[in-house]
């Protein structure tokens, strides 16, 4: 049913085409649109019921391969080790086989990007339909919103990005614990080696898997915590969640929260060390 303003309708399917293009819809197959519920609907009404798999056939069938967990995060903490610098970090990420998103469809390793010796790391989520073609996280119509915040805030040039996973999950979706896991060691590595005065979470995802904690994102934005790494001295560094930008795109009014939190870093990390 229409609206009685058309203006109304052209906002309403620009926000649905804008919600596709985040979700990595970026063609079309045919002129006009189908049904595909109604269409799937009448195969099932015109289908006759399948006959019961055999037994011993249900028993014989081997499950799909799923990766060592255990085996990966050790491969993991060995090679985030021996990284001696960034771009040593990088090949090892790229040499790494014990993530399953790099069997699932990503075309490279996308690692960070950013100014290494920067005051400010944000860890975002994981790579989307851009990043994966260019190999560099938020570089999509996502990461242009970050720089253009970055950039009237005053962080341009004092950032680091990265990611909680280096490879595109199939079809944009979260990646799981299990995948963040495992490369965790080299995320730590990389602060390791940034050595920044704070950091930032984008995105819920992000946030509950760099502080494990269950808390949805609105509930962790704009609050300080102290994260610290699995492994090393225990050294803590302050840290806070905030909004991601595709959640920005999709709900423009909520960009007022993320840049109340961006202006909070901000303050913080430019206010004057208290002597001692």
């Amino acid at each position: 049913m229409t609206t009685a303003d058309p203006r109304a309708d052209l906002k309403a399917v620009e926000s649905l085409l804008a919600f596709w293009a985040e979700a990595g819809v970026d063609a079309a197959y045919a002129e006009e649109p189908i049904d595909r519920v109604a269409e799937g609907k009448a195969r099932l009404l015109a289908r006759p019921a399948a006959p019961a798999p055999p037994a011993a056939v249900s028993r014989g069938r081997a499950a799909a391969p799923q990766p060592d967990i255990a085996a990966g995060l050790a491969e993991a903490r060995a090679l985030a080790a021996a990284a001696g610098d960034l771009e040593a970090l990088a090949a090892a990420i790229a040499a790494f086989d014990g993530c399953g998103l790099k069997r699932e469809g990503a075309t490279q390793a996308v690692f960070a990007r950013g100014n290494p010796n920067a005051e400010l790391m944000i860890v975002g989520e994981g790579p989307g339909a851009d990043e994966d073609r260019q190999g560099k996280p938020f570089v999509g119509r996502a990461g242009q919103l970050l720089d253009r915040m970055l950039k009237a805030a005053g962080l341009e040039d004092r950032v680091f990005i990265t990611n909680t996973v280096f490879w595109r999950p199939p079809g944009n979706r979260t990646p799981t614990p299990a995948e963040q896991a495992v490369c965790a060691p080299f995320v730590e590595r990389a602060i390791e080696l940034v050595k920044p005065q704070m950091l930032m979470f984008a995105g819920g995802a992000s946030a509950k898997a760099m502080l494990k904690v269950d808390e949805g994102i609105l509930s962790l934005r704009g609050r300080w915590f102290d994260w610290k790494a699995e492994t090393g001295d225990g050294h803590a560094l302050p840290a806070m969640p905030t909004l991601h930008p595709a959640f920005l795109l999709r709900q423009p009014a909520a960009k007022k929260k993320a840049w109340i939190d961006l202006l909070t870093l901000t303050e913080r990390l430019d206010r004057p060390s208290r002597p001692h």
